[in-house]
Order: C-alpha cells, then sequence, then structure tokens
C-alpha cells in the first residue's frame, strides 16, 4: 500500500452552521462546498487548509455513527478520524492490511464525501484512531 498523503481530517460537530462561522469567521478559513451523503446519515462540510482538507461532519439522524460520537463525548464534538489518500486502490490496501491482522470496519470500498471510494479500518486496530483510507473514483488517489 502506497499513502500519497492525508486526505482530509473529519472533525464531528453537533452544528454545521455554528462550526463553519467559527472556521471561516475566526479562521478566516472558506467552506467551499457541503454536501448530504444519506448512507452515512451526514452533512458534510469541506474546508481547505493548504493540500488537506478538513471535513466537518453533522449528524442527519440520531442512530448515525457522528451522533453516537457526539453522544459520548457529551454533547461536544471533536476529531472523528484521520483520512488517507492511498495510490494503488482502496481494495488492494484493505486486503494489505486485513493480511496484517487489522480488523476491518469495511470489507469492500464503498461511496463516499466528495466522489470518493473509501474504507474505514477499526480504531482496535489503529492505536485507537478511526483511520480512512480513500481515493479518487478515477483510481489516482485523492
Amino acid at each position: 500500500m502506497k499513502i500519497s498523503h492525508i486526505e482530509h481530517i473529519g472533525i464531528a460537530v453537533p452544528d454545521l452552521a455554528k462550526a463553519i462561522d467559527y472556521y471561516e469567521n475566526v479562521l478566516g478559513l472558506k467552506c467551499y462546498k457541503q454536501e448530504v451523503v444519506e448512507d452515512q446519515k451526514v452533512t458534510t462540510a469541506f474546508i481547505k487548509v493548504g493540500d488537506v482538507k478538513i471535513e466537518l461532519l453533522e449528524a442527519t439522524s440520531p442512530d448515525s455513527t457522528i451522533a453516537k460520537f457526539i453522544e459520548k463525548n457529551g454533547g461536544r464534538g471533536g476529531m472523528h478520524h484521520i483520512a488517507f489518500a492511498v495510490e494503488d486502490g482502496v481494495d488492494n490496501a484493505l486486503a494489505e492490511v486485513e493480511e496484517k491482522g487489522v480488523k476491518l470496519i469495511d470489507k469492500a470500498p464503498r461511496k463516499g464525501a466528495d466522489g470518493l471510494q473509501i474504507a474505514f479500518l477499526h480504531p482496535k486496530s489503529t492505536e485507537a484512531v478511526l483511520t480512512e483510507l480513500c481515493e479518487d473514483p478515477s483510481g489516482k488517489g485523492c
């Protein structure tokens, strides 16, 4: 597996509008895209800092992973995951890490936000950090 860069850092937020306001009006950054990812039950907002994206995630349903994360975090958001771009395909990367004993959340790539093919690795196998592997639909990395 060849990781080319950090694709994004995912941050769970209880209030997307408030979070965007902070990033734009306090930090001077710009939200360039918002998107609902229905199968993940989230609304995302993307902010770019240099070559790295920050993905803000707000739950659209109380049974979503993000809603549960925020609930466990006392109603506050926080860093949810780190995503790495892989050059040789998410399916190949999954096979490689599984062979090395890493527990997978996703056994196969699936569609994520921003047109990316993604898969998550379980934090019990990744030093307690939820890790996402991703590639763009062209297969050339993110």
